[in-house]
């Protein structure tokens, strides 16, 4: 066999090479972009609006985010851990309908302090915290985004009326989604304390037997 034959060879052998690779990652893109677009829901609509709808960019950082965050092992709350932190979003409930400002800033603080006991970063990396919620917790970190520019806002002076009072509820609402996702034992932690999420959600019982009315109904009678 010739020398020129043999480049020759060589040279159809390395087109055909690329050629495979590139169809290759043509196929492997839309799938990517799919899987990523089912593990991240509406955060990745979020990324996609934040790149100006370039999907491309907004896959690489939520790609970039699973690479860092991906293999995070959650720590399991001990029991009298989990107490507290339910108790205390309880009274920052209650606290809402007097001093709403106070009650968002604690649920901000709340959070914060619970993902960081659960092995996220701590809340001084408030940005790189919830990077990492988003990988683990996509369909709620936006509850708490809303809950911290809120507190955020107060911290920086903002004045808020009856307008402001109403996004607090909204952003306390919200935010409660995801503390419920942190405090709830994982099967893991072989699923004591029931389902927490429907315990925090309705209203507490007092140490008399009463139940306690829940933030939204207190709200609405405070204001007829």
């Amino acid at each position: 066999m010739s020398t020129g034959l043999i480049i020759a060879l060589i040279v159809i052998v390395a087109v055909v090479v690329a050629v495979a690779a590139v169809l290759t990652l043509r196929a492997r893109g839309p799938r990517h972009g799919a899987s990523l677009k089912r593990r991240f829901g509406p955060e990745y609509e979020r990324a996609v609006a934040r790149h100006d709808g370039d999907t491309k960019a907004a896959e690489r950082e939520l790609s970039e985010r699973v690479e860092r965050h991906g293999s995070l092992q959650v720590r399991p709350l001990e029991p009298a851990e989990r107490e507290r932190y339910e108790a205390r979003w309880t009274a920052a409930q209650e606290r809402f309908v007097d001093a709403p400002r106070e009650a968002v800033a604690e649920a901000d603080r709340l959070i914060a302090e619970l993902a960081g006991t659960r092995g996220f970063p701590a809340g001084g990396q408030y940005e790189e915290q919830v990077a990492a919620l988003s990988v683990h917790h996509a369909h709620h970190v936006e509850g708490y985004r809303r809950v911290h520019r809120v507190a955020q806002a107060h911290l920086d002076g903002a004045h808020d009326g009856a307008a402001g009072t109403e996004e607090m509820r909204e952003a306390m609402v919200e935010a409660r989604a995801l503390f419920e996702e942190l405090v709830r034992p994982s099967r893991h932690d072989g699923g004591r304390h029931g389902a927490v999420g429907e315990r925090t959600a309705a209203p507490a019982t007092r140490r008399d037997g009463h139940r306690t009315p829940s933030l939204l109904h207190r709200r609405q009678a405070k204001e007829s």
